[in-house]
């Protein structure tokens, strides 16, 4: 597995991994999930895929199998935001306002979004492998740009898998359901510090 981490304006040099990673997101949100959000039949992208947001995604034989995406929350873009930013402002439908305890707006605090894993890398330990290189990059990426601090919109069990992996993650907003697929989501946050040394995997 190859960790690569890349934004707009140096997608280019990572080949097809950019689009790869935006039709991945739509197999899983749209196809599986049943989300209402921006795609056409190949890709899923939203309001919130601009030059101010990162990308860190793992590759397996040429091919892109997860990834992630982070932008500080101070972004401004045309009339957006960040995603829990403008859910908090009541722009989101499907994301409460409650969600987030009070409004974050810092360059020091990042926000990651998009998370997904291929659901054919079916072996639990490749699964966590993969998922701890992605956010590995997310926090490389964060401290490049001086952030101390993530916040992510996610699933409960994620909280119990990543503590496992070794970041250092806590609750710090109200868990709902959400309307779209019925899971359980919640705001956590965690400093921006990478997990142990990763275990080499094929």
């Amino acid at each position: 597995m190859e960790l690569i981490t890349f934004n707009l304006s140096s997608a280019h040099l990572c080949g097809t991994a950019f689009h790869d990673f935006l039709a991945l997101r739509k197999r899983h949100f749209v196809d599986t999930l049943n989300w209402d959000i921006p795609h056409d039949d190949a890709v899923e992208m939203d309001q919130y895929d601009t030059p101010l947001a990162w990308y860190s995604c793992v590759r397996l034989k040429d091919k892109i199998i997860g990834g992630a995406r982070i932008m500080p929350t101070n972004a401004r873009w045309g009339a957006h935001g960040y995603m829990l930013g403008d859910a908090y402002q009541g722009r989101i439908p499907g994301i409460p306002r409650t969600a987030l305890p009070h409004m974050i707006q810092k360059r020091s605090v990042w926000e990651c979004t998009r998370l997904v894993i291929d659901p054919s890398l079916a072996d639990p330990t490749a699964r966590s492998f993969c998922l701890e290189l992605i956010c590995n990059g997310l926090v490389g990426i964060a401290q490049s740009h001086g952030a101390s601090e993530l916040i992510t919109l996610t699933r409960l069990p994620l909280m119990r898998t990543l503590r496992g992996l070794g970041f250092d993650v806590s609750l710090i907003g109200r868990p709902y359901v959400s309307e779209e697929d019925r899971h359980t989501y919640a705001v956590m946050g965690m400093p921006a510090i990478m997990s142990r040394p990763a275990l080499a995997a094929e």
